[in-house]
């Protein structure tokens, strides 16, 4: 299944990510880099690329505490 639809948009269902390997060209040399999409249970979503799963992971982990803080504020 594709990560998006046929406009560009994330097909990420609510409470779960997708995401995709691909390889570019940086700097002339090929490197393999993770598209990731994490959609939260409320429906917004967070995306990212990066050099691994487990660094889009990271990142996701780090917005989600950030926007728990943020719920806090209210």
């Amino acid at each position: 299944m594709s990560m998006n639809d046929n406009r560009g948009c994330s097909v990420c269902p609510a409470g779960s990510e997708n995401y995709e390997v691909f390889t570019t060209r940086l700097r002339g040399k090929r490197v393999k880099r993770v598209q990731y999409d994490y959609r939260t249970p409320d429906g917004e979503l967070f995306a990212t690329v990066a050099s691994s799963l487990i660094e889009c992971r990271h990142r996701r982990d780090e917005w989600l505490e950030k926007r728990q803080a943020n719920k806090g504020k209210g």
